[in-house]
């Protein structure tokens, strides 16, 4: 059992077997030196502090071998987006022949629907969780204006029930079950990004499935975070950023995932390029377009290698770590979390993430009463970095590779003393 202590908070980093890993992160300070208590890693994740050593090499590389670098650097670039395929493969439970590391979240998503949302003219709608990301949101309304239909008439929010805040499967399933003739495809947010609730991706690609709708995962506060064996669970395809848990710098590539059932099928409707063309005969110039199986058919462009070289040293640890440890870890630690807070007598927050440990990730979301986000403002000079949505929460993400118990510990201790 958990303890409301600060020996037993140490006692737990002590025990830890992933402690050292957070030595290998610049933690931020505040100007006197103090190291601030942050819980923002599912906005923007920490730097690992290889990731400098692994873009100058690259840096290197450009300087001594120019453009020759592409085959002769120490990592060659032509095919450096291979070097990370394994490894993020790994991260989200895919086979490497579905997952490839390109572009950025929105726009895979947008490359992705190209391919996987053919409305007809009576199946055409789309469903969201009516608190998507606001991306997303965006993304559907303008793929359901491009073809020409109504964005209020073609948009279904799949929503909480009157007075909850936390989605229910089997609402999904009604709306599926009484419009499936109408919708072309589901797109929904595997962990959603306001609640932090962890939705069950296997089911909405059964239910989805079952009256021949497309399914699409946004992964984006997922990757890293969660296990979503997205092989396994059969959606269609999925997108996900790397700069949030994946740690992977500001504004860095994304993730897309297409299943194997659609890797060898050169039919489906994509745009094209010349890095999604058979990589034989890329240089050639003058082949006509023969597109590349799997994921990687949905490239575009030569991407962006310094950019990669920081999620490969990301990604690099997360190899040596695994999912499996930092699942098990983050259970304990939100669930240390979630135990402290709930130890506050107060009236003014109430934790509107699931309780279940098989339901969320690492991200809890803190109501404030009457939408008080001077709570937020006095935390953030106390060192302790969170984050506010509205309209009245706070969300905090203890990630299992940096943050410790102790950090916990001491961020509820300051928000005793602030309420």
């Amino acid at each position: 059992m958990y303890k409301p202590t600060l020996d037993y908070a140490q006692q737990q980093d002590k025990e830890d077997k992933l402690a050292h890993l957070r030595a290998q992160f610049h933690i931020p300070k505040d100007a006197k030196g103090n190291d601030w208590l942050y819980f923002t890693g599912n906005s923007l994740g920490l730097q690992p502090k290889q990731t400098q050593q692994y873009i100058q090499q690259e840096l290197d590389d450009w300087a001594k071998y120019g453009v020759e670098g592409h085959f002769e650097a120490r990592n060659p670039w032509m095919p450096y987006h291979e070097f990370l395929t394994n490894s993020m493969a790994k991260i989200v439970g895919a086979k490497p022949i579905e997952v490839v590391v390109m572009n950025t979240l929105t726009t895979n998503l947008h490359l992705l629907m190209v391919s996987f949302y053919q409305p007809s003219k009576t199946k055409y709608k789309i469903v969201i969780e009516s608190d998507a990301f606001p991306s997303d949101r965006y993304a559907v309304q303008s793929q359901l204006k491009f073809h020409g239909f109504d964005t209020e008439e073609g948009l279904i929010e799949w929503k909480p029930r009157e007075g909850e805040e936390l989605l229910r499967i089997e609402d999904l399933e009604k709306i599926v079950d009484e419009q499936g003739d109408e919708i072309a495809l589901l797109l929904i947010g595997g962990v959603n990004y306001y609640t932090g609730q962890y939705l069950d991706i296997k089911r909405i690609a059964e239910i989805g499935h079952a009256k021949n709708c497309m399914v699409g995962i946004d992964l984006a506060h997922g990757a890293g975070n969660i296990s979503p064996e997205l092989h396994d669970s059969g959606v269609d395809f999925a997108a996900w950023c790397t700069y949030k848990y994946l740690n992977s710098g500001p504004g860095s590539l994304a993730g897309l995932f297409v299943h194997e059932k659609h890797a060898h099928n050169k039919e489906l409707p994509r745009f094209a390029g010349w890095w999604n063309h058979n990589k034989e005969t890329r240089f050639n110039m003058r082949q006509p377009f023969d597109v590349m199986p799997g994921a990687e058919g949905w490239q575009l462009s030569n991407p962006p290698i310094l950019s990669m070289a920081a999620i490969r040293a990301s990604l690099d640890m997360f190899e040596e770590v695994g999912m499996e440890a930092l699942r098990a870890k983050s259970e304990k630690l939100t669930g240390y979390f979630e135990y402290l807070i709930n130890q506050i007598d107060t009236d003014r927050i109430k934790i509107i993430t699931p309780s279940n440990p098989k339901e969320r990730g690492c991200q809890l979301s803190i109501q404030v009463k009457n939408a008080d986000k001077s709570l937020h403002k006095k935390l953030t000079e106390n060192n302790i970095i969170t984050d506010w949505r509205e309209p009245d929460v706070i969300r905090c993400a203890p990630v299992p590779m940096y943050n410790s118990f102790e950090d916990v510990y001491r961020m509820v201790e300051i928000l005793k003393t602030l309420l």
